[in-house]
């Protein structure tokens, strides 16, 4: 299983559920090296197989080098989590074109590399399972974070016909859309706007990245 983004939050969760569940996990980051290898070593602790990845997959060159790593290592790759993602708040109108590059790149771009470079593999072995995290944004839309949005929505958009495309080659493409989760992205908010959001919520609370992981490892 490779989990791009796996250093932290969401991504370090569903990196540490597949590798309890049996799973090799190649845990991609970008810039924090120190907290993949803790990742790393917590697999490893409990007896499972993990390795770690630099690469930012905003780069497609980049990307399909990783991948073909990942199967060169491992003779496979049966399982693709595109996690990685960052976030932007602000109105459109203050946003330059290089956050804009940026936002688009990380959030939808890396999802298109990742997905071209690994299904060619597994449509060889006519198996494979590739899962997008997403947000709610991308079906409701949010205020001041409106680009932020249009890319979570272009998830939702390619893995809705790339489900089609694949499903002849028993690959399944699944995307979740989560609410807010209680992770880094979010620690901006102060105590106040925590609880207007919970508010909102019908739980009436946060969930969790380990919440995240459960749903992963029931569509793998």
């Amino acid at each position: 299983a490779l989990v791009t983004g796996a250093s932290r939050g969401i991504g370090r969760a569903i990196a540490l559920k597949l590798a309890a569940e049996g799973a090799a996990v190649v845990i991609n980051y970008h810039g924090s090296m120190e907290k993949a290898k803790e990742v790393k070593a917590e697999i490893e602790s409990d007896g499972g197989i993990a390795e770690i990845m630099q690469c930012n997959v905003a780069d497609y060159q980049a990307t399909e080098a990783m991948i073909r790593k990942v199967t060169d290592d491992f003779g496979r790759l049966d399982i693709l989590v595109n996690n990685a993602g960052i976030a932007w708040f602000g109105l459109l109108t203050d946003m330059t074109d290089e956050d804009w590059s940026s936002l688009l790149q990380t959030n939808l771009s890396s999802v298109f590399y990742c997905c071209r470079a690994a299904i060619p593999h597994m449509v060889s072995v006519k198996c494979g399972r590739i899962i997008n995290i997403s947000s709610m944004w991308g079906t409701a839309g949010a205020s001041c974070e409106a680009a932020y949005s249009a890319t979570k929505s272009g998830i939702h958009g390619l893995t809705k016909a790339l489900a089609k495309e694949l499903a002849p080659s028993n690959i399944q493409v699944n995307a979740i859309a989560c609410g807010v989760i209680d992770t880094e992205m979010n620690a901006r908010l102060n105590e106040e706007e925590r609880a207007a959001l919970a508010e909102e919520i019908p739980s009436g609370r946060f969930s969790s990245p380990e919440e995240v992981a459960e749903l992963v490892l029931l569509l793998c």
